[in-house]
């Protein structure tokens, strides 16, 4: 209904120029250029219908105008005639301006702004940002855990306004201005030779000065956007964990690190404001010169008889307007180059090819037992050494298997390399003899369901985050979910900020508004909706208290019926009942078999199991489990 009332708003002509371009259209996915130049031109290629027809448009306008002055010096000469026969003779004529005054120069000029504003910036917009976004959403996990989501986000929104505004820029200054410089030597060629030549030089050594000073404003910009990008960041990630800063009481402690950016960004600031002080004084030059190089000839000529009134005032009213424009133009410039900047800027996270990719003709997974293979997989993050060490294991068809082992034994690397968040740097991993590696990731992660032990929600109500397992699920289906979670009650009891309830209550940002146990039994709904034939559970009841876990273990035990599941816990006896505990250490496994078993062999588990106090691994046993940063 809404498309269909804001396509009636559009007239037929909008529609048709908005209609050139599709920015959501298929195209061939690559990693972007690492040049600005190279960037902005994969963008333009969908467009180059609309950008012939703005270079048309666009060259209307600067020979209107331009012929708009040069008829206000014929009417000059025209009035030097006298008024005795000026109507009787010119009355057609000037009948014949005024109509192409009133409505041929509106409707080009119009028509020249709804080309570059719906045709050009409304489609480039939505296209960089779709294709930024799109690439950077196909980065893996560690990608994201490198930086500051904040500063990711500003990359994508100022690469999307630099690449509109520089192209914009492009035909609304550059192109008309050149066509106006380029008309307006011809218009005085015209009159004059001895006219047009010193306006030449004039034009030579303002786009040399425009060369020279644009590229210094340009890296100036450059160097202030990448503070302002670290501001953002910094800012952004105080405010993302506003709970820990006034927890530990380092408010202050937060201040000092925004301001050491801050500082970084007047500094940069600073530095640009200097040039563009600087740039004034030159432009001020610049324009007395231009006036000086028209009208000085032009009445030197006209007191030779070689100029009438009329051309005179023609060129002076050229010369003026050239006036008004460098300046215009100078900026322009120089946001041109800032642009360049920022998309320089942007594409140190955009030009990074994604690691992680499905192949060429990959298939969907074709799931049909569960089974799941590890064989002589090894994975060193890049190192060689740390993370996986030729570990082979077998998970059979709707076995439940429970990992153990301390922190940095290979637990999550085991996981991550099922769900491919990396690829394996030797071996292979396998479900139902499929390499996951040569399936689409996107029909590999849709038959496993996780929970992980720091859940974080979308900042969204909740309904849409418990179909988020599963879209198409029913609203019976939902509600059975969240019962089953033991869920269903407090989610009648939420509100927020803006009086939704229940399921339409936002949860915040990563679920802030809800406690930690919420959010977890919120995720373990998601899971259940989505009903997938394997199973990974990561610390999934490490925030309930013992009450709701307690109701949540019944849930989990008939979750698992059926499916291939694997637990990681600390807290043993949350796995003691698994078909098989597999202990990990080092990157290895180094004991395996069912809680019975793996007591009776007085080895690392016994060990674990008889150290525990309160269900949990001793801490002597931990030791950091970190991927290494990129």
């Amino acid at each position: 209904m809404l498309g269909r009332v804001r396509r009636a708003a559009r007239g037929p002509v909008a529609r048709w120029i908005e209609d050139q371009v599709d920015p959501f259209a298929p195209y061939e996915a690559a990693t972007p250029p690492r040049t600005a130049t190279g960037f902005v031109r994969t963008h333009l290629a969908p467009l180059r219908r609309i950008l012939i027809l703005a270079s048309l448009a666009g060259l209307g306008v600067a020979v209107l105008e331009l012929a708009l002055i040069w008829y206000g010096g014929r009417l000059v000469d025209l009035m030097a005639a006298g008024p005795d026969s000026f109507w009787a003779e010119n009355g057609m004529e000037l009948v014949g301006a005024a109509l192409l005054l009133l409505v041929l120069r509106p409707l080009v000029v119009a028509l020249n702004a709804m080309i570059l504003f719906s045709g050009i910036s409304t489609n480039l917009l939505a296209q960089t940002l779709w294709r930024a976004h799109r690439h950077l959403l196909g980065q893996p996990v560690v990608f994201f855990q490198n930086d500051f989501a904040g500063r990711l986000s500003n990359r994508v929104m100022q690469v999307g306004a630099a690449v509109e505004d520089g192209v914009f820029l492009c035909f609304e200054a550059f192109w008309q201005g050149a066509v106006f410089a380029i008309v307006t030597l011809i218009v005085l060629i015209g009159f004059s030779p001895w006219l047009a030549l010193p306006l030449a030089c004039w034009i030579v050594l303002y786009i040399a000065f425009v060369l020279w000073f644009a590229p210094q404003a340009g890296e100036a910009s450059e160097r202030f956007s990448n503070a302002k990008s670290r501001v953002t960041g910094r800012i952004v990630d105080s405010y993302a964990n506003i709970e820990s800063v006034k927890l530990f009481a380092h408010a202050e402690r937060e201040e000092g690190f925004a301001r050491s950016a801050i500082a970084r960004l007047h500094l940069r600031f600073a530095r640009l404001m200097r040039l563009f002080a600087a740039q004034q004084g030159a432009l001020a030059v610049f324009n007395s010169a231009a006036l000086l190089f028209v009208v000085g000839p032009a009445l030197w000529l006209w007191s030779d008889g070689r100029l009438s009134v009329g051309e005179v005032a023609a060129a002076v009213a050229m010369a003026l307007r050239l006036n008004t424009m460098t300046g215009w133009l100078m900026w322009m410039t120089v946001r041109y180059f800032e642009h360049l900047g920022t998309i320089r800027e942007g594409l140190q996270s955009l030009a990074v090819p994604q690691t992680v990719t499905d192949a060429p003709g990959a298939a969907p997974l074709a799931l049909t037992r569960g089974e799941i293979r590890y064989e002589d997989v090894s994975h060193h993050y890049g190192r060689g050494s740390g993370g996986l060490d030729h570990v082979s294991l077998t998970i059979r068809p709707g076995e439940r298997i429970g990992l153990v082992g301390p922190s940095g034994a290979g637990k999550s690397s085991l996981v991550g390399l099922l769900l491919r968040f990396r690829d394996v740097e030797a071996g292979r991993v396998t479900i139902d003899g499929q390499d996951v590696g040569a399936v689409r990731q996107d029909s590999l992660r849709a038959r496993i369901g996780m929970v992980t032990q720091d859940s974080s929600l979308m900042h969204r109500s909740v309904r849409d985050n418990l179909l988020y397992g599963r879209p198409d699920a029913t609203e019976a289906q939902m509600i059975e979910a969240a019962k089953r979670a033991e869920a269903y009650d407090f989610i009648l009891g939420l509100e927020d900020g803006q009086g939704r309830r229940g399921f339409d209550a936002h949860v915040g940002e990563r679920g802030v508004k809800l406690s930690g146990g919420q959010r977890q039994r919120i995720a373990l709904a998601r899971v259940i909706l989505k009903d997938a034939p394997i199973l990974i559970l990561d610390e999934a009841t490490s925030a309930l208290d013992s009450e709701v876990e307690a109701a949540i273990q019944e849930t989990l035990y008939r979750m698992m019926v059926g499916k291939t599941v694997i637990a990681i816990a600390h807290r043993l006896s949350t796995i003691a009942q698994m078909d098989r505990i597999v202990v990990m250490e080092a990157g290895r496994i180094v004991e395996q078999g069912t809680h019975e078993a793996l007591l009776a062999e007085e080895g690392l588990y016994a060990r674990f199991w008889a150290r525990q106090s309160g269900g949990f691994l001793g801490a002597a046993e931990d030791t950091p489990e970190q991927e290494p940063t990129a």
